[in-house]
């Protein structure tokens, strides 16, 4: 499956976006789906997850409650709502395809988009 993500850009701190990811080559609903991120000079950091019917989810404990993941199995397209941002939720943002839910482990989700890259200004 391929995936492209967009959305991203720069907002100011508390502000909000939402990055989609459109998936082509292979049936979405087939998949678990999910959002990382990675920092500048940070490690990769997973943000949430969704399974093949969109429910349920699971997110990083330090995000849930301002991050939202949602899909849309008949556009194969999947969201992700964030408000109230942070400097620090800068970073790249990835979407994921895999078979496995819930994970958290990168290495369970075998397809990757390209990245968006979220900026948060202060």
């Amino acid at each position: 499956v391929q995936l492209q993500a967009s959305g991203g850009g720069l907002v100011q701190a508390g502000g909000s976006l939402r990055l989609s990811c459109a998936a082509s080559g292979r049936t979405f609903s087939n998949y678990v789906m999910g959002w990382f991120r990675q920092a500048p000079g940070k490690e990769r950091e997973f943000v949430a997850a969704i399974d093949w019917s969109g429910d349920p989810t699971f997110y990083a404990d330090s995000l849930k409650g301002r991050f939202t993941i949602s899909r849309d199995n008949a556009m194969s397209t999947l969201y992700l709502q964030m408000i109230d941002l942070l400097p620090e939720d800068t970073a790249v943002y990835y979407c994921v395809a895999g078979i496995t839910f819930p994970t958290m482990d990168p290495r369970r989700y075998g397809y990757w988009g390209q990245g968006t890259l979220v900026t948060v200004s202060s």
